[in-house]
């Protein structure tokens, strides 16, 4: 399996993530021709120039973006360059993002990766999203940064991407809002479910964009896996710290895995499919893989339910007890399987019908796409059609 792992001991803004991967593309050619499509985006100033950068002996590239002949953030003491004072809405990101000559999927992309801020500020600041403006990474350097991972991660196609847990920095940070604490409102909200840590380093190391670029294209954070590494790529931030500043990016094959989970089953003959329905809903809820029932025939030729739980084996205590709880079961089984699966991941295209979710399922060779059923089904519900009828017309 073609695998990307990032190391984010120091990190992630747009501008080192961009640095990082330009370094795994294969050859000066695949280089060139990604450096032409970002001086070729049509924001109006706008240079994107790879440069060799040197931190505590280590050789990387630093991603410089200028708007007329200068680089933005330079008067500023911040981690990467996305902080400026410049207004730009998420209709005005929509609008920039379609008009780029780049494909429909990564122009997508870059769409949702704005929503993911979008919608932190909003939570951050308690308004509308569409009362939102970005101050922080709203202008046209940051818009090549976000365009620029999103083309990247196009061009080097991996169908996994692992990262390890994120350093995030201490300290405070300067914004358009004030001083707030390091992680920033907005990004910290952008983590929430992802792992992160703290230390003594000061400074804002995870900006809004590297959080928002992380958490649409990574699929799992933990360890390094095993991998055969083929090519190695270091992302310098311009700042220097007593560790050397860089998101490292390393691509490589990874071997098809199976994953242990627990699967918990008990028999039911006295309870009403209300109740069960309940009770799966609070299961599913507890973060259970899979929950399903099962008509079965029980002694004395009693009708039944099997009640299945599938999860992660972390989590079968927590659910052997709400099995106990939501039920009338006395017994519960468990067995131990091998779950094998394909990456997942969810995006989200404009269509006919308006903003749709879309999950797409990759490995094992098999490449997959289908429609979140939720939104199809509210859709159909909203027009009064069915749901067959809205897939064909997509």
């Amino acid at each position: 399996m073609k695998t990307i792992y990032l190391d984010l001991s120091m990190g992630a803004a747009g501008d080192m993530l961009n640095a990082a991967l330009y370094e795994l593309l294969g050859s000066n050619a695949e280089k060139e021709r990604y450096v032409k499509i970002m001086n070729s985006l049509g924001l109006e100033g706008v240079s994107v120039t790879p440069e060799k950068s040197v931190k505590q002996g280590i050789t990387g590239t630093h991603m410089t973006v200028k708007i007329d002949g200068e680089e933005e953030g330079e008067a500023h003491d911040h981690h990467d360059h996305e902080h400026h004072h410049h207004h730009s809405s998420m209709g005005d990101i929509e609008a920039i993002a379609a008009a780029l000559p780049v494909s429909d999927k990564v122009k997508a992309n870059v769409i949702s990766v704005y929503r993911l801020i979008a919608e932190a500020e909003s939570k951050a600041h308690d308004r509308p999203v569409s009362e939102i403006h970005f101050h922080e990474v709203g202008t046209k350097d940051a818009i090549a940064d976000v365009t620029g991972v999103c083309l990247l991660m196009d061009m080097l196609a991996p169908d996994k991407v692992v990262a390890s847990p994120v350093h995030v920095g201490c300290g405070h940070v300067h914004c358009a809002h004030g001083i707030l604490p390091v992680p920033a409102p907005a990004t910290a909200h952008i983590l929430e479910g992802i792992p992160m840590y703290g230390g003594r380093i000061e400074g804002e190391l995870c900006t809004p964009t590297g959080a928002a670029l992380l958490k649409f294209y990574v699929n799992e954070f933990g360890d390094m896996p095993v991998m055969r590494v083929a090519a190695t790529g270091y992302g310098m931030g311009r700042k220097d710290f007593i560790q050397v500043n860089c998101v490292r990016a390393m691509l490589g094959q990874t071997e098809e895995s199976s994953k242990a989970v627990a699967e918990l089953s008990c028999n039911l003959d006295d309870m009403t499919p209300e109740r069960i329905a309940f009770c799966m809903e609070r299961l599913i809820d507890a973060g259970a893989l899979d929950v399903y029932t099962m008509p079965i025939v029980m002694k004395k030729s009693r009708l039944g339910t099997m009640l299945c739980v599938m999860c992660e084996e972390s989590k079968r205590e927590e659910m052997v007890k709400l099995i106990f709880k939501h039920t009338t079961t006395i017994g519960i089984r468990e067995s131990i399987s091998h779950r094998y699966t394909m990456t997942r991941r969810i995006g989200k295209v404009d269509t006919r019908y308006g903003e749709m979710r879309v999950k797409h399922s990759e490995g094992y060779g098999v490449e997959r796409s289908k429609y979140e059923y939720e939104d199809l089904a509210r859709i159909a519900r909203n027009i009064s059609e069915s749901i067959e009828k809205i897939e064909k017309n997509l």
